[in-house]
């Protein structure tokens, strides 16, 4: 308890964290009327830049219990006083304030600041949970920060940052925590019911954004639905037609929003279409997930939520800088601002049809190669919709949901088992590429990428021209020139 609120009871306070645990940590400053500024980064570069400029305003916010391996704090911080001493011994002269750092204080700034960057990556799969946990063991948490924790546990999922078990244990816990403020009134603005707030546990439906879609819509361009029925291929539109016709709903309510669909078809359509996927060997139809309620109009899943951040905060449609960008993702998320969020609802939709667009030409086109230790696919300028696959979590959603259909498709029990490299580009001016490589597809997978570490020795031996400014090690940027040499020495190291 204490070890937290030394590091939040301070005049000023500075933290770069992922977007969705921002308003976590802005309440919580908020409580003690914490003074801190917010700096967005897209990369190492931009969070060195950050550290340098703001180095000694940085802290740690940690679990005391956890067994992670943190630095000690003398590693971390220091007095000004031996800073003195330590200036003093390296040399004689008196120094100004314009004056360089001195050799030893430099190379205490550089080691500072990649054991930040070790804790920042260790701590990358546990943002989610531990700024709630942090929240209420101060007994400061509320609703709204219960929600954004089961954004980004939903988030990790989804991206595949963390496996099934995890994603289903997460949620166990945070259950719990629903289940005690479902039980108690927060604050007289939750106690209007035009204006409340209530987050429920539910099993439901593997159907991307189908409350804010038409049925259909949701079911043809759904990762888990389009795999299952093969909606790539004739045989795969037929076998959703039949699909259709057995859950006896009439064509012109599931193709219509689903708001507008009948009210009797609607109270029972989750019981229907589970039904239904059974006997088309779809059984893992549910999913356990959260829904959040506000007032009477307002229903939203969690991943709802993640999607339109994602397709905001990378958004091509308009030339805006990252920073607009991540301000309006964050927006997204108060309950203050539905706008903002439908509007990311709708950018979702566009993104998730592209990808969808984009599997299937791959699929029926061919363009998945075998490189031996791995599958490869490059996507060509021109392609449609490519600049979205510019982004990285966009190219992530398009490689997971290319694997996964490659892997329904392709009668190779070995290519099966591969993990799968996809390059786009980036930038045609200055002729670079994006890179990204994730693991095989498997449901007991552990998730693990290794990708990061290949990628850095086969760029390292071929003299590859590569840029790993991603927070994400799996991904790069590449010179085209160099495409070729930096593939055959990743067949070389992973044969």
């Amino acid at each position: 308890m204490n070890y937290f609120k030394q590091y939040l009871l301070k005049c000023t306070a500075i933290l770069v964290v992922v977007f969705v645990y921002v308003y976590s940590i802005q309440a919580l400053f908020h409580c003690d009327q914490v003074q801190y500024t917010l700096v967005p980064v897209a990369g190492w570069q931009d969070l060195g830049t950050a550290f340098m400029e703001h180095k000694e305003q940085i802290k740690l916010l940690i679990k005391q219990d956890d067994d992670l391996g943190v630095p000690s704090y003398d590693d971390i911080f220091r007095d000004d006083e031996e800073d003195e001493e330590g200036d003093g011994d390296d040399s004689g002269n008196e120094s100004d304030g314009s004056a360089e750092p001195s050799g030893k204080r430099r190379r205490y700034d550089e080691a500072r600041f990649h054991i930040h960057i070790q804790s920042l990556y260790l701590f990358y799969f546990q943002a989610a949970l531990v700024m709630f946990e942090l929240a209420w063991v101060m007994s400061k948490d509320t609703k709204d920060m219960l929600w954004w924790s089961v954004i980004g546990v939903t988030d990790q999922w989804i991206h595949d940052k963390i496996p099934h078990m995890k994603y289903v244990t997460d949620i166990a816990t945070l259950q719990r925590h629903v289940s005690r403020h479902n039980h108690r009134n927060e604050d007289e603005e939750n106690s209007l019911s035009i204006d409340c707030m209530r987050i429920t546990f539910e099993y439901d439906l593997r159907l991307v954004l189908y409350q804010h879609w038409s049925l259909y819509e949701s079911i043809c361009n759904s990762c888990y639905t389009s795999c299952s029925f093969k909606l790539w291929s004739i045989n795969g539109q037929k076998k959703l037609q039949e699909f259709l016709a057995d859950m006896g709903l009439p064509l012109k309510q599931v193709r219509q929003k689903f708001n507008s669909m009948d009210m009797t078809i609607k109270e029972n359509l989750r019981e229907v279409i589970e039904e239904s996927a059974n006997k088309f060997s779809m059984k893992d139809i549910r999913v356990q997930t959260f829904a959040v309620h506000f007032g009477f109009k307002n229903r939203f899943l969690a991943s709802d939520v993640v999607h339109a951040a994602a397709a905001l905060l990378e958004n091509v449609e308009k030339d805006e800088t990252p920073t607009d960008n991540f301000i309006k993702a964050l927006d997204c998320l108060s309950r203050s601002n539905l706008e903002r969020l439908h509007l990311g609802i709708d950018l979702a939709k566009k993104k998730l049809k592209a990808i969808q667009q984009t599997v299937a030409s791959c699929i029926c086109t061919n363009l998945i190669l075998s490189q031996g230790p791995f599958l490869y696919c490059h996507l060509l300028e021109g392609t449609p919709d490519v600049k979205l696959f510019s982004k990285p979590l966009a190219l992530t959603l398009l490689c997971k949901y290319l694997l996964k259909t490659f892997v329904c498709s392709t009668r190779n029990k070995r290519c099966k088992i591969l993990p799968l490299i996809m390059a786009a580009p980036l930038d045609v001016e200055k002729g670079t590429v994006i890179v990204l490589g994730i693991p095989p597809e498997s449901e007991t997978s552990d998730k693990k990428n290794f990708f990061g570490r290949a990628f850095e020795k086969a760029a390292e031996s071929t003299s590859s021209r590569t840029l790993h400014d991603h927070f994400d090690t799996s991904v790069i940027e590449l010179k085209m020139e160099d495409r070729g040499k930096f593939l055959d020495a990743l067949i070389t190291l992973l044969s």
